[in-house]
This record gives structure tokens, C-alpha cells and sequence, in this order.
């Protein structure tokens, strides 16, 4: 027997595996260390799709993300600022073309527009973040795929608008499905801007089909589910907004000649703690989605104003 050839090949099968796991790992960067900003970090060519930022502690500022990269923050890290909304607000992450497959986690925000997409973004994931006082902590216009979990949402604000935790949506025409909102915990107080506009409700979680003002809405918004959350918001003004846990809504109300939003399931919600707990519009849409076996579950209906769409940053 050959043994020295057998070493050889051994030796060569070897370097095959050892090569295949380097071209599959993903690398680390510190934020700071490696880059002084998360933004340095996304915008350099160095760092590539799967690769993590770790983000340490400390107050930062968020970033437009153009990559398919996690952002985790470690030892208390907290996002603060950010880029600026079309409306002035400021954002903590936005996600653009390109940034498919993203990860954010662990990372407590101080923002107001906290997540939101630019562009019909995929498969995000967003877990195990605290969002405080936001004006809405997370936006998911056009996205399939999302998985909004294990997040802490503790108090929202009101500005004319948003008072939303979880936003799925679209206001382009198109199809947003598949997306999961489960596991998270969504508590506090709704606190109403001085001198609000009023005339609409704050809300939890809202699946939104948005036609006003010209706008495309959305051809359907089907086979999402929010599942297992916790909810229990009560409003400081709610003469002047009001808030609900869960919201179903098709701005032309109960003009719309079919419905967009179907197939989605709402179901194992504690909603105890809100006094309104399930917001439909059209009323009909509990004919048409499976709302079941969530605790409350008392109906109402009302159409939500939310201003604070993609914007043009």
C-alpha cells in the first residue's frame, strides 16, 4: 500500500474542507474599533453580506442599510439618533435596496421613525430590541418575510399620526406577505402630542392597506401573522387619540369593492390590557382572516391617519 500517496490526498481533501469553511464564514466588526460608526461599517467594502456589526456600548447613531448584515449591539447599546424622515423625524435604521436578509438585535432605540424600509425589502429580521417612546417603532412597507420577535415596545408617541408599534403595509400596489410579528411585548402609554390632530386611534400592531391621497394601496396583504403578543397600551388623551391593540384596516373602508387584506391570522394575543382591542375596517374582515383565540378581543372600527410612510430619504 501507497501510504505516502494516501497522505496526500488526505492532505489535500483537507485543505478542500478547511477552504470551503473559510469561503463560508462571516466576519466581525466592532463599532467602535474596527469602525468609528455604524454607517462607516455598512458603507465600507471590507465588510460583506452575512458579515456582523457588533455594536458596543454607549449611545450611536443609526444607519441606511444597503448591505444584508446583522447589527447586534452588545452591553447596552443604544441607537439615538439617526438619518432624518421626509417628515423631519429622526430614524434610527432604514433599510434599501440591497439590504435583503438584514438582522437587527439587541440594541435598545431612543428614535422616532426607529425601522423602516425605503424599498420592497425581504426577509428582515428583527428580535430581541427595546424600542422607547417611539413614534412607531417598526415599519415594514412592501416587505415579505419579516420576522418581528421577542421585541419590547414601551410607550409610543402621537405627532398627527403613527402611535404604532408594528406596521405592515403597503401603499404601492403590490403583494406583502409571509411576514411574522409574534412574541413581542407592546406596553405603556400612547402619549398624544400637544395640539394633535386627532380623529384616529393609536395602534399595537396594524396590517394597512393604505389608498389615500391617490395612492396605489395594496393589490393584498395575505398569509401574515401576528401571533402570541402581549399588548396593553392605555392613552393619556384619549378624547383626542385613543389607542388599539390590533388593527386591520383598508383606507376606502366600506367602500372597498373586495377585500385586500385576507388569509392573515391573528391569533393567541393578550390584549387584556387595551381597552380596544381589535380595530376592523372593514368591519367584514373577520369574515375573511382567522381572528381567534386571542384574550379580550372586543371589536371596534376606525380608520388610522398614519402620516409616516417611506418618506423620500
Amino acid at each position: 500500500m501507497n501510504t505516502s500517496r494516501l497522505s496526500i490526498v488526505g492532505a489535500l481533501c483537507l485543505l478542500t474542507l478547511v477552504s470551503l469553511a473559510s469561503i463560508g464564514s462571516a466576519a466581525d466588526w466592532r463599532v467602535p474599533g474596527d469602525f468609528a460608526t455604524i454607517q462607516e461599517a455598512i458603507n465600507s467594502s471590507a465588510v460583506v453580506v452575512a458579515d456582523r456589526i457588533l455594536v458596543g456600548a454607549g449611545a450611536h447613531a443609526g444607519a441606511v442599510v444597503t448591505k444584508s448584515v446583522e447589527i447586534k449591539g452588545e452591553d447596552g447599546a443604544v441607537i439615538n439618533s439617526g438619518p432624518a424622515h421626509g417628515s423631519g423625524l429622526v430614524q434610527g435604521f432604514r433599510f434599501l435596496a440591497g439590504s435583503d436578509g438584514a438582522t437587527i438585535s439587541h440594541l435598545r432605540f431612543e428614535v422616532d421613525l426607529v425601522i423602516m424600509n425605503g424599498a420592497a425589502v425581504n426577509d428582515v429580521t428583527i428580535t430581541q430590541n427595546t424600542f422607547v417612546n417611539a413614534v412607531q417603532a417598526v415599519t415594514n412597507w412592501r416587505g415579505d418575510g419579516w420576522q418581528i420577535t421577542h421585541n419590547k415596545i414601551v410607550d409610543l408617541r402621537t405627532r398627527c399620526g403613527g402611535g404604532i408599534g408594528v406596521l405592515v403595509g403597503d401603499l404601492a400596489g403590490g403583494s406583502v406577505s409571509d411576514n411574522v410579528v409574534a412574541h413581542n411585548t407592546i406596553t405603556g402609554t400612547l402619549h398624544v402630542s400637544s395640539g394633535d390632530c386627532g380623529d384616529y386611534n393609536g395602534s399595537g400592531i396594524v396590517l394597512y392597506a393604505d389608498f389615500r391621497w391617490g395612492a396605489a394601496g395594496a393589490k393584498e396583504l395575505a398569509y401574515n401573522r401576528i401571533i402570541k403578543n402581549k399588548i396593553a397600551l392605555t392613552s393619556d388623551t384619549p378624547q383626542v387619540v385613543d389607542v388599539v391593540a390590533i388593527e386591520l384596516t383598508d383606507t376606502r373602508g366600506v367602500a372597498a369593492p373586495s377585500p385586500v387584506i385576507f388569509d392573515n391570522a391573528i391569533g393567541f394575543n393578550d390584549l387584556r390590557g387595551t381597552a380596544l382591542q381589535i380595530d376592523l375596517t372593514p368591519d367584514g374582515l373577520d369574515a375573511v382572516n382567522d381572528i381567534s383565540r386571542n384574550l379580550g378581543e372586543n371589536r371596534g372600527h376606525g380608520l388610522h391617519p398614519s402620516v409616516f410612510g417611506p418618506g423620500d430619504n
